[in-house]
């Protein structure tokens, strides 16, 4: 078309990966090249003064995508893109955006534009393998809707899972079917820009698909995205810049001399008129569909975004991108307890057509306190899951004993409780796992039965170690007192040094084995609490991973004992004091508990306490340090 039409201007292309190429012949022939799509970052560092990009810039929305995850809580994400100019252009400044707010990137998926239904599945496995569960989507719509339609297959749009999507794809929801996202409410969010529904949008819209009808009659229920009114406000631009400069129709172009040794591109002519309507489009400005049009080195200035929930249809929450605050409100709740989701960390969208608190993104600095879940021993720590409500409630000592304390705090900060659990509601690991957290920062702290042991120390500090009174009270309200109390007396006194140790139970009064090694040499099976750092000092001491067998109760454990470890069950179990109280409350009379030795030494924790990370004020607050 420069060529042969001797075009003054290019309105288009549409992607970025066709515009690196005609940017340069537009620039060789001095022809300015508007597009209201090509949205790639990298594509302003060719530095073009014909360039002209028409839309927002990928990397204007990225701080939309970091400020909702922020506003979520959410602590890792993963970025999934296509791999090609455009999936990677926005890559850099997306990464910088979440490190500097301190989420972690554990990985980044890039996915042939080429890819097959195999290879996405294969991908999908692989992440889903690595329990991610917050994934922001950069791609083209329809690479992006067979992704999102695999993700469905292989169970990862359901609760539990956090998808964000970026403006490419949410801006082109009309033209997807809407069946991809159909019962994944709360599950997909999409980043877009927001256009005001003024009068002259409706009717330009309402004109639009009149038009649209009459030419293309089978295609129904069609909507015009933003690319649309983009495409329009550009050519308007456009004409507008050519009035200026063409007012008189004196088209100019200076073609070069055809030689059959010169190649297409080098028999370009140059548009004598191009520096002057470069010129005039960098000045035009006016009201536009989309808001105010204007250039500012050939970039269109940032607008207002949108955060949308998606259910078969958007529905929208403005964002400033100046306030950073959300202008409705998201689902929050004043009671920290049920605000908790079932996922460790946070990965779960609140409901965003839920309106009863109001929420400042950066105002939102609660703490997220990860708590073990666990089937047996509840009186410690209790997680329970409404299945009509979907609102977690959890209870126990442990609990209890957290509150109070943070009761007893000056200003203290809000905080909610998260289960470390999978989406189905299982633990998601040991308790060494649990503790780990903290010390990657997807906790604030743990609060549960978590033992004080030297290995976890080197990553994260404990509390003192608290221990309950077998004392009874009776008084709800002396109940809170006696624990307020003794939890500010073991703080500051330092006098409480619980040996909260590892103790052989056996079947017997009087036990025909009393020796670990003697168990370890007779190959007998015992018992340890599952997901207990236990299970880790019984094969250091020798024992066959084969030979340990886990419990959750202490029910389980006592029918273990009773059945024997000829029988399928054990000859013994390896288990801390508190717990052991529970298993001889139920069964005083059949066991007896013996402190076990290897090698003349003995061995005990340092008791329960609190975790925090390493150098935590409030560890050392809870420590007595006031």
């Amino acid at each position: 078309m420069i060529k042969n039409k001797e075009v003054q201007a290019i309105l288009g292309p549409t992607t970025s990966t066709q515009a690196a190429f005609i940017i340069k012949l537009g620039e060789k022939a001095q022809v300015p090249v508007i597009s209201f799509s090509a949205s790639s970052p990298s594509l302003t560092s060719v530095q073009s003064p014909y360039f002209f990009q028409a839309t927002q810039n990928d990397k204007t929305q990225v701080e939309e995508i970091t400020s909702t995850i922020q506003a979520f809580g959410w602590t890792e994400a993963v970025p999934i893109y296509i791999d090609n100019e455009y999936g990677m252009g926005i890559l850099p400044y997306l990464i910088d955006a979440l490190q500097a707010i301190g989420i972690h990137i554990p990985y980044k998926s890039a996915i042939s534009p080429w890819a097959s239904d195999d290879e996405i599945m294969e991908e999908l496995y692989k992440l889903k393998k690595m329990e991610a569960r917050v994934f922001i989507v950069h791609m083209f719509p329809s690479l992006g809707a067979r992704h999102f339609y695999k993700a469905k297959e292989v169970g990862m749009m359901t609760e539990g899972y956090a998808w964000i999507m970026s403006d490419g794809m949410t801006n082109s929801l009309s033209s997807l079917d809407p069946s991809i996202f159909d019962s994944v409410y709360g599950v997909v969010l999409g980043v877009k820009p927001y256009v005001s529904k003024t009068k002259e949008v409706e009717k330009f819209q309402d004109q639009w698909k009149r038009k649209f009808n009459l030419d293309y009659p089978d295609m129904i229920d069609v909507d015009l995205n933003i690319y649309g009114l983009w495409a329009y406000d550009a050519a308007t631009a456009l004409a507008m810049a050519i009035e200026k400069v063409f007012g008189n129709g004196n088209f100019c172009f200076q073609k070069k001399n055809i030689s059959s040794n010169l190649t297409d591109l080098e028999t370009l002519g140059v548009s004598e008129n191009g520096p002057e309507l470069a010129q005039a489009l960098s000045n035009t400005s006016f009201k536009g569909l989309t808001g105010d049009f204007h250039f500012v080195n050939q970039q269109l200035q940032p607008s207002l975004f949108q955060i949308v929930n998606i259910n078969g249809k958007p529905k929208g929450i403005e964002l400033s991108i100046k306030e950073k605050r959300l202008v409705r409100k998201l689902h929050a709740t004043t009671n920290p307890r049920e605000n908790s989701p079932s996922l460790a960390p946070s990965a779960q969208p609140m409901d965003l057509t839920c309106v009863p608190m109001e929420l400042e993104i950066q105002k939102k600095n609660w703490l997220r306190i990860g708590m073990p879940v666990k089937e047996g021993f509840l009186e410690f720590v209790k997680v329970r899951r409404n299945p009509i409500t979907n609102k977690t409630t959890v209870s126990g000592y442990c609990i209890d004993l957290f509150d109070a304390a943070m009761k007893g705090l000056p200003n203290a900060p809000p905080y909610c409780y998260i289960p470390f659990a999978k989406p189905d509601g299982e633990r998601a690991g040991s308790y060494d796992k649990l503790v780990y957290q903290v010390f990657i920062g997807n906790y604030s702290a743990v609060v549960g039965d978590v033992s004080i042991i030297a290995s976890r120390s080197h990553h994260v500090d404990f509390t003192l170690p608290y221990m309950e009174y077998e004392e009874r009270v009776n008084s709800k309200l002396t109940r809170v007192e006696v624990i307020i109390s003794c939890f500010v007396v073991l703080l500051l006194i330092q006098s409480y040094t619980a040996a909260l140790s590892s103790y052989l139970t056996l079947q017997q009064l009087r036990p025909s084995i009393n020796d670990v090694n003697e168990l370890i040499k007779m190959k007998e099976k015992v018992g340890y609490q599952e997901g207990s750092f236990v299970f880790r000092i019984l094969k250091s001491w020798g024992f066959d991973e084969s030979k340990l067998i886990a419990y959750k109760s202490a029910k389980d454990c006592s029918n273990l004992l009773s059945k024997g470890s000829k029988n399928g069950g054990i000859a013994a179990a390896f288990e801390e004091m508190p717990y052991i109280d529970f298993i001889l409350e139920q069964n005083c009379s059949q066991y007896e508990v013996l402190q076990p030795k290897l090698n003349n030494q003995q061995f005990q924790t340092d008791g329960f306490g609190f975790v925090f990370p390493k150098g935590s004020d409030l560890a050392r607050i809870f420590r007595g340090k006031f």
